[in-house]
């Protein structure tokens, strides 16, 4: 039977699982890393914001830091 269980891994690779009152049965096991949470409030909001950030007047409002040609 397949099971899955949540683990943390400290600095030295050690892995302890998360909530599991038992320690882990002797066998093979398979891991899937997860990448670290991004920053979710800024992904969550980018697509709101990103209406503002392309009408004409957030360009004009912004234009003096534009190098000048």
């Amino acid at each position: 039977m397949l099971q899955t269980i949540e683990v943390e891994i400290d600095a030295q690779g050690q892995v302890h699982p998360v909530g599991l009152n038992k320690p882990l049965p002797a066998g093979r096991a398979l891991l899937t890393l997860l990448t670290p949470p991004a920053n979710e409030e800024a992904l969550l909001s980018e697509s709101a914001l990103t209406e503002d950030w392309l009408k004409p007047e957030e360009d004009a409002a912004w234009a003096y830091l534009q190098p000048v040609r």
